[in-house]
């Protein structure tokens, strides 16, 4: 079971038995803080989601110690001007130790296989029994009457073809366009 948690004003993934470091608390070391900011919850079945924060949800946790993060450099410089300045920083941190995970609330509950077996049930609603459908006859087709179209000139074939719709006329010569309409 893991929870997304916000602590000191940072969201964390957390489990039970996990050791998190956070920025500074004002809890002394050895007390027990809980946070109640758990925007996700998921138990290995189902994953709740918060809106924007799960109710009735909380994390428990333990102040190990204080301590101070790494040294980190800041080094400033404007080349030409004999502009230097060198600074450092450490963070002031807090270890913590996650001791439990509580999900006495919920807001949603989202189990995307849940949702796609409510879809089928919808499907399955009972319907009314059909009339057996009959075997589709065929279609008569009236047979084509042939024009005589070659002695038409180029302007009335592509008048022809413009009526029933043939496209890239304008690039055709006159056996294709005699071809598209016969077709």
């Amino acid at each position: 079971m893991y929870a997304i948690v916000e602590i000191a004003g940072q969201q964390f993934k957390v489990a039970k038995d996990q050791r998190v470091y956070v920025h500074r608390l004002a809890q002394e070391e050895g007390s027990n803080v809980s946070f109640d900011q758990v925007y996700l919850l998921d138990d290995g079945k189902n994953v709740t989601l918060g809106a924007p924060a799960i109710t009735g949800a909380s994390v428990e946790a333990k102040v190990v110690k204080h301590l101070k993060g790494d040294k980190v450099i800041v080094f400033k410089k404007k080349r030409r001007k004999g502009y230097r300045v060198k600074n450092g920083h450490r963070q002031a941190l807090t270890e913590i130790l996650i001791e439990g995970v509580s999900a006495k609330g919920g807001a949603k509950k989202a189990a995307p296989k849940a949702k796609a077996e409510a879809a089928p049930e919808k499907v399955a609603a009972p319907k009314k029994a059909a009339a057996p459908k009959k075997a589709a006859a065929p279609k008569k087709v009236a047979p084509k009457v042939q024009e005589d179209l070659s002695g038409k000139t180029v302007a009335e074939l592509k008048e022809l073809a413009k009526a029933k719709g043939i496209s890239g006329i304008s690039s055709m010569k006159k056996a294709d366009l005699i071809a598209a309409l016969q077709a």
